[in-house]
């Protein structure tokens, strides 16, 4: 709106005070020019398909993010029972898929990103251990972001508990 409202104010200006009466008739015969094309432009048609598009953008976005909820329960249904093992287990994944909705949080919300301002304080917070940290930071980010690598070590996770991450 202020780059809309710039320009309008530059070319009144313009208009008003820099050009002669010659040049006023020949950019008011342009205007007139470009005004008849705009009743051949479906404006409500171009906006509807901009909002359309930015909302159907939006949505996938949305989808993608790793909310817990269905995932807890299938974690809780396939790595059942109330000894330790199975406990530490499903800490460990729930632990895994909890850093990842974190990483991606930090990105849109800064509420999450004042709260973790840093990885490190995602190691105090126990979303993360100093050595997964070190993995973490090994991968390469400045082609593509590392919201991924959590949920890599969710799905080849291999049964066996991580004594750092009590």
């Amino acid at each position: 709106m202020l780059l809309f409202c710039a320009c309008y104010i530059i070319l009144s200006l313009l208009y008003n005070f820099a050009l002669t009466d010659g040049q006023q008739r020949i950019f008011e015969r342009i205007v007139y020019f470009c005004s008849t094309f705009m009743d051949l432009i479906p404006l409500s048609f171009m906006l509807g398909f901009y909002v359309s598009f930015i909302a159907a953008r939006w949505w996938s976005q949305f989808i993608a993010i790793p909310w817990p909820d269905k995932l807890m329960n299938i974690v809780a249904m396939y790595i059942p029972g109330l000894d330790e093992s199975s406990r530490v287990v499903r800490r460990t994944l729930m632990r895994y898929l909890n850093l990842s909705l974190v990483l991606v949080l930090r990105s849109i919300s800064m509420a999450v990103k004042r709260r973790f301002p840093t990885k490190e304080h995602l190691i105090e917070a126990g979303f993360m251990t100093k050595t997964e940290l070190e993995m973490f930071q090994s991968v390469p980010s400045t082609e593509f972001n590392t919201f991924w690598i959590p949920c890599t070590w969710l799905s080849t996770y291999s049964g066996k508990p991580d004594k750092s991450a009590e």
